[in-house]
């Protein structure tokens, strides 16, 4: 089985009315108020981890759907939520990019995204999960003021690979907890809005990044794909029981760690009939100049969604692949059109997705809310910031919406000071 990549386009659409509104100061960094010290490791059958709390992580128990309920729990299924037939359910699609933001993808970003909407009239909403290395937070700023989700890539992405599978609580909490407070402070963006969580090369760390992400009031992660539950697809859900999701990336998560939700991953499934879990990762697909071919391609995995159980389908990507194969974003743009033009699939940022299956509605009433809202933030208009060293010795320069850094942030100095 092909090992994935990483990156991959979130969803489309979220609604919209801007109200003007300006982001307070960001705090500095913060802790868990349970406990400042982060023990030795412990044990919880078989699986090390590092932790804020001395005490084991429960071992997760056989999910038990009396006790397992919405909005604060999910067993882990191919069920839709709340009963609901699938003629009755949106589709959601959700498109992501990951890595750094940049002058160059932004261009690719804007062109794609802008302006279009679902057929509900909303604005399409899409996910991006943002590495900090050669980010411009300008650029995110612009994101976000667009209506889109940001997310959470690491502060380091670094290699090798094995380096996610072993992390410790500290290594998590650095590349992610602190990314967050991070990304809100440079980009001038509301702390709460970041909810997601996408770790390097979609390789999992066990327990450990998910108990982070409850100690720091992360919401959800999409680092974990399945060729097993593909036809139906698997839907999102919590951590409080056992997950029935394979591990195709090991180490898979072994704990109970509520108020963790998992995004699945749901494979395409390529022309030799593999398994991929992004779609620049697929390895039998269509000739890349063949826009008809690969338009196929990708409406035929997303019918696998469309006429099964509409689990949400997700178009991960990186940037890169669309802007370097005109004829493979041609055929993307197409999908989308394609979308747009369905009464009952939807574009949506990850984190839309999430809010439904919390509390699911027919497709009826879900057309008839009202557009996603969110508040602009400014940015400061100034030259990049730099040249900044990094702890590699090398030079940076970093586009910022506040005050510039004394040294390139990183792990450990994620403020630059």
């Amino acid at each position: 089985m092909r090992s994935v990549v990483l990156v991959f386009v979130v969803v489309l659409g979220l609604a919209i009315t801007i109200v003007q509104a300006q982001v307070p100061t960001p705090e500095p960094l913060q802790t868990p108020s349970t406990s400042t010290q982060v023990p030795s490791e412990t044990t919880t059958e078989g699986t090390t981890t590092t932790g804020l709390y001395p005490d084991e992580l429960k071992l997760a128990e056989e999910c038990d759907e009396e006790l397992c309920k919405l909005p604060n729990c999910r067993c882990s299924s191919t069920d839709i939520p709340g009963g609901l037939l699938p003629r009755d359910t949106p589709q959601f699609v959700t498109i992501t990019f990951d890595d750094a933001v940049n002058v160059i993808n932004t261009v690719t970003y804007r062109n794609l995204l802008n302006g279009r909407k679902n057929s509900n009239g909303c604005p399409v909403g899409a996910t991006f999960y943002v590495s900090h290395e050669y980010t411009n937070y300008r650029l995110v700023n612009e994101l976000y003021n667009q209506g889109y989700e940001i997310a959470l890539h690491s502060i380091s992405h670094r290699t090798p690979q094995d380096y996610w599978a072993t992390a410790t609580y500290n290594d998590i909490k650095q590349e992610i907890a602190d990314q967050r407070v991070q990304i809100s402070h440079f980009a001038n963006i509301p702390f709460e809005s970041v909810k997601g969580v996408r770790l390097p090369f979609l390789q999992l760390s066990g327990n450990v990044s998910f108990q982070v992400m409850a100690d720091y009031g992360l919401e959800y992660d999409c680092s974990w794909p399945t060729s097993s539950y593909t036809d139906p697809g698997l839907w999102p859900y919590s951590l409080d029981y056992a997950s029935v999701q394979d591990c195709m990336i090991p180490p898979c998560p072994t704990a109970s760690i509520p108020k963790t939700w998992v995004l699945p991953m749901v494979s395409w499934i390529d022309l030799g009939g593999f398994p991929c879990a992004m779609a620049d990762s697929c390895h039998f697909t269509p000739d890349l100049e063949d826009e008809e071919g690969w338009y196929k391609f990708i409406v035929s995995n997303f019918e696998r969604h469309y006429l099964g159980n509409r689990a949400p389908f997700g178009f991960y990507i990186h940037e890169w692949y669309l802007s370097s194969n005109p004829a493979v974003q041609a055929a993307f743009v197409r999908f989308m059109d394609l979308v747009s033009n369905l009464s009952d699939a939807f574009m949506v940022n990850s984190s839309e997705v999430l809010d439904w299956v919390k509390n699911p509605i027919p497709v009826n009433e879900y057309k008839a809310k009202s557009c996603r809202t969110w508040s602009s933030t400014s940015c400061a208009f100034q030259p990049d910031c730099g040249p900044l060293v990094g702890p590699n010795g090398m030079s940076y320069w970093m586009g910022a919406c506040n005050v510039c850094p004394t040294v390139y942030p990183w792990t450990g100095n994620p403020f630059g000071q």
